[in-house]
C-alpha cells in the first residue's frame, strides 16, 4: 500500500489504515495519542480487538468494503483498553489503488452540548447554593440555642436520661458542620491563576492521602514527565485532587489501588457557552478499583446535594466541578464496578509565562 507519509502524519484526526483482513497496517500520530497506544502496539492487530466501538459495525463495514463505498457512523463511544470511551463520529473509506484496504478516521465530538448544559445547570446550582447559604445562616442560630438548652438540662438528669440530651447535642453539632460546608461552598474566592506543575500538586495530594485517609490504599503513579504546565490555582487544584483521592479511598474501605495517570491528548477541544473554543490537552485521571458509582446518580454526580455516600452532603464533587470549571477545565467520570475513572482536562499555560521547572 502506498500512502503519502507526510500527509498521513499531518492528519489532525486519528486515522488507521487497514488491510483486507481488518489488520491495522499503519496509525497516524493523532490515533496513537487518542487511543493512548503506540504504533508498534497497534500494527498487525485486528481493528475490533484494539479499538472499542460501542456499535455493531463489523457487518456494515464488510459491506462497505465489498461495495467500495464509504460508511459514516455518528455519535458512538470509541476508546481502547488504555483510555475511556469518548463520543465520536467515525468514517470508513476505501483506499484507492489498494484492493480491500480501508481508512478509518475518528473524529472526537466537541462536547459543546454538555458544556452548555453545565452552564445552564450551573446557574440553577448557584441559585440552590444561594438559598442553602441563607437557610444555613438562619438555622445555625436556633441550633446553638437548642444545643445550649440540652447541655443545661443534662446537669439535672440521671445518667440514663443524659443519653438523650447527649444525642441532641451530638446531632445538633453534626447539622452545624453540614451547614458550615454549605456556607464554605458559596464563599469560595476566585482562583489565582498562574503556571502550575501538575505532578507537583499530585505528589502533594498523594503524600497527604498516603499518611492519612488513604493509608490502606496502594498508590500507583503513571506520569508523563514531559507534560507542560497548566494555568490554574495550585491550592484549589490540590483541594480537587485531595477530594477525589478521598472518595476513591472511601470507596475501598478494605484496601485497593488508586492509579494516578497523566497524559497529553491533543484531540480534546471544547466549545464554551459563548461560542469560543478551547484546547484542554493536559489530562489527569484518578482511577480506583472500588464498586463504582450507583447507577441512579452517576449522571448527576457533579450536581449539588447528590451523593452516593451514607450521610454524604453531596457537595464534594460539586465543589470539584466548580473549581475545575473556574480555571477553564473540564471533569468527567466513567464508572463500572471495579473501575471508576475521574478525568480532569486542563488548559496549557501560555508559553511566554511557562516557568520551565517541569
Amino acid at each position: 500500500m502506498i500512502i503519502d507519509t507526510a500527509l498521513w502524519s499531518s492528519l489532525p484526526v486519528p486515522a488507521l489504515l487497514l488491510d483486507c483482513d481488518d489488520l491495522i497496517v499503519s496509525s497516524n500520530p493523532a490515533a496513537e495519542t487518542f487511543l493512548n497506544l503506540s504504533a508498534k502496539t497497534l500494527t498487525g492487530q485486528r481493528l475490533w480487538e484494539k479499538v472499542m466501538i460501542d456499535a455493531p459495525l463489523e457487518a456494515p463495514f464488510a459491506r462497505a468494503r465489498k461495495n467500495r463505498t464509504s460508511l459514516f457512523v455518528n455519535d458512538v463511544d470509541v476508546g481502547s483498553g488504555e483510555r475511556p470511551p469518548m463520543l465520536c463520529n467515525i468514517q470508513f473509506a476505501p483506499l484507492q489503488g489498494a484492493e480491500g484496504a480501508m481508512i478509518v478516521m475518528i473524529s472526537p465530538r466537541e462536547i459543546a452540548s454538555r458544556i452548555n448544559q453545565n452552564h445552564s445547570s450551573g446557574k440553577a446550582a448557584k441559585s440552590a447554593i444561594g438559598m442553602a447559604e441563607m437557610l444555613a445562616h438562619e438555622i445555625k442560630n436556633p441550633l446553638a440555642g437548642i444545643t445550649g438548652a440540652a447541655q443545661l438540662l443534662s446537669m439535672g438528669l440521671s445518667t440514663e436520661d443524659q443519653e438523650w440530651t447527649d444525642l441532641i447535642v451530638e446531632e445538633s453539632r453534626r447539622i452545624v458542620k453540614l451547614l458550615e460546608q454549605v456556607e464554605q461552598f458559596g464563599n469560595l474566592r476566585p482562583p489565582v491563576l498562574k503556571p502550575v506543575n501538575i505532578h507537583d500538586v499530585l505528589d502533594r495530594a498523594r503524600q497527604s492521602a498516603a499518611v492519612g485517609f488513604g493509608a490502606h490504599m496502594l498508590f500507583i503513579e503513571e506520569y508523563d514527565p514531559s507534560l507542560p504546565q497548566t494555568m490554574a490555582d495550585g491550592d484549589q487544584l490540590l483541594q480537587v485532587f485531595l477530594n477525589l483521592l478521598k472518595n476513591a479511598a472511601e470507596a475501598n474501605k478494605h484496601g485497593g489501588a488508586i492509579r494516578l495517570h497523566t497524559f497529553y491528548d491533543a484531540s480534546l477541544r471544547v466549545r464554551r457557552s459563548d461560542g469560543t473554543q478551547a484546547r484542554l490537552p493536559l489530562q489527569v485521571e484518578i482511577i480506583d478499583d472500588g464498586p463504582g458509582l450507583p447507577r441512579d446518580i452517576a449522571d448527576d454526580i457533579f450536581e449539588p446535594f447528590v451523593s452516593g455516600k451514607e450521610n454524604g452532603t453531596g457537595l464534594g464533587l460539586a465543589l470539584v466541578s466548580k473549581l475545575i470549571g473556574d480555571v477553564g477545565g473540564w471533569i468527567s467520570v466513567d464508572s463500572v464496578p471495579g473501575r471508576t475513572v475521574f478525568r480532569i482536562s486542563l488548559p496549557l499555560a501560555p508559553k511566554d509565562i511557562q516557568t520551565g521547572d517541569n
